[in-house]
């Protein structure tokens, strides 16, 4: 178990760990890409300006965790319970949160182009001004999930919306999905 910890811009590129914790420990400018924790705990972190690229967590539990400004752009959280954890301002394309279950989740000033969703419990997460295009829902459960300010051109999935609230303003993004899965085509007049 690792306990009240500070990294700083450490090289951690690349190592694997299994059933590790760490509790109210912190990370900043840490350079964590190609990681692989499996059924790891994270309690009380924060990561702030790191990069994360292509990490691997794997049946792993995050709780009251922070990502803040890092980079995450293809990593996956695999079945993972991701619980009270703020994602913000990170780059997370290509990301991937299959089978995660998410409690009390914000994204906040996201790119999550291309992140897949697929069969995750999202449930109450909030999506606040993300960029999702290209994102994957499919087979998610999704009620309740609020998106304000968010960029949904192009999702995949959306039979999986049911019971999301969307803003007015994001609404038009989601009809070129929708029509595609309904099998209507629009013309011009």
């Amino acid at each position: 178990m690792y306990l009240s910890l500070a990294y700083g811009p450490a090289d951690l590129v690349g190592r694997t760990a299994e059933d590790t914790e760490f509790e109210r420990c912190s990370f900043t400018g840490t350079r964590l890409s190609a990681i692989t924790l499996q059924r790891a705990a994270l309690n009380d972190v924060a990561f702030n300006e790191c990069d994360l690229a292509n990490a691997r967590f794997s049946n792993s539990r995050l709780f009251t965790t922070a990502f803040d400004g890092s980079r995450l752009t293809g990593a996956a959280f695999t079945d993972c319970g991701i619980q009270d954890v703020l994602f913000d301002s990170c780059r997370a394309d290509l990301a991937g949160f299959r089978f995660s279950v998410f409690r009390r989740t914000i994204f906040r000033d996201c790119n999550l182009e291309g992140a897949t969703f697929q069969k995750a419990d999202l449930r109450n997460v909030r999506f606040e001004r993300c960029r999702l295009s290209g994102a994957q829902f499919s087979g998610a459960d999704m009620a309740g999930a609020r998106f304000t300010g968010c960029d949904l051109r192009g999702i995949g999935g959306v039979q999986s919306l049911r019971g999301v609230i969307v803003a007015a303003g994001d609404a038009p993004g989601l009809l070129s999905s929708l029509t595609a899965e309904m099998g209507i085509t629009i013309e011009d007049a």
